[in-house]
């Protein structure tokens, strides 16, 4: 499958530190491991100077694996991606533009973004642009596969757009891609003036099976059918209220205890409008 020349590549020392990240912890481990074992056996005796090399090591994974994580946000904004993806979903959605499928392409690499950010959570795709965008990657195995493991360190396993409804495991993955995709806009997730890229783009593009989201209902409106539009609106604040089951509270765990948040911003992604949709898990 081709792929489109990326605008930045990731340096050779930063390629290896990607492939390596997973060894990280287990290579600072190892000696210490062989160290404790040694002590009671009589090989050497513990030092004074053993914390200290200790507090090292521990700074040393930190620090390493924050710049993999910064690596990675990287290798997702920035590396190439096949250029038959655009195509496909050009041909399920013909009256799409060549300019509207980049758009979408960058609805795309929010959604990694906010896989990157949920620690190997399940992330719901909110967007039936995207989904298709994501089904037609998965299809191509190795290519999806070597991407993935280069920019979230594992491959998600596709999964249709849905909206919130009665799985709470669902409710949540939808929740993680609301959270992180606001904070990639410096969007507030609780009290939205505007749309995330990746909740706005089938309104934006017309998808005409698409999920239309507005931010927050009028005064006195409630989630359900516009008579005015006649189709199905979702609200970016139902995100974070008890209407369906699952964690509202912090966004399926996205944010830290106590109500701290871990407020990764960038400056990608779009704003979005008000829109629709409808689908057979909701409430």
């Amino acid at each position: 499958m081709q792929t489109t020349p990326a605008t930045h590549t990731i340096t050779g020392f930063e390629f290896g530190l990607l492939r390596l990240s997973g060894l990280l912890v287990p290579l600072a481990i190892a000696p210490w491991v062989v160290a404790l074992i040694g002590v009671p056996f009589g090989w050497w005796e513990p030092e004074g100077r053993w914390v200290v090399y200790l507090i090292c090591t521990a700074l040393a994974v930190l620090g390493a694996r924050r710049w993999t994580l910064a690596v990675r946000e990287r290798f997702v904004r920035e590396a190439a991606l096949p250029q038959l993806l655009k195509r496909k979903l050009r041909d399920a959605y013909p009256l799409l533009t060549a300019k509207d499928a980049d758009l979408a392409e960058r609805g795309l690499r929010q959604f990694f973004l906010a896989c990157l950010r949920s620690n190997r959570n399940f992330v719901a795709v909110p967007s039936h642009a995207v989904g298709a965008l994501w089904s037609a990657f998965s299809q191509d195995s190795e290519s999806y596969r070597n991407w993935c493991q280069n920019a979230l360190g594992y491959a998600p396993d596709y999964s249709p757009a849905h909206v919130l409804g009665k799985k709470a495991s669902n409710n949540d993955a939808l929740r993680r891609a609301w959270y992180w995709a606001c904070k990639d806009e410096a969007i507030d997730p609780r009290k939205p003036s505007r749309l995330p890229l990746l909740f706005a783009l089938d309104a934006k593009l017309a998808i005409p099976d698409g999920f239309y989201y507005a931010p927050a209902p009028p005064v006195g409106a409630q989630p359900g059918r516009d008579p005015h539009a006649a189709v199905t609106l979702h609200f970016g604040t139902s995100f974070s209220d008890s209407s369906h089951s699952g964690r509202f509270q912090d966004f399926g765990g996205s944010e830290r205890s106590g109500g701290k948040t871990r407020d990764r911003r960038a400056d990608d992604g779009g704003e979005g409008d008000s829109s629709n949709a409808e689908d057979d898990n909701e409430d």
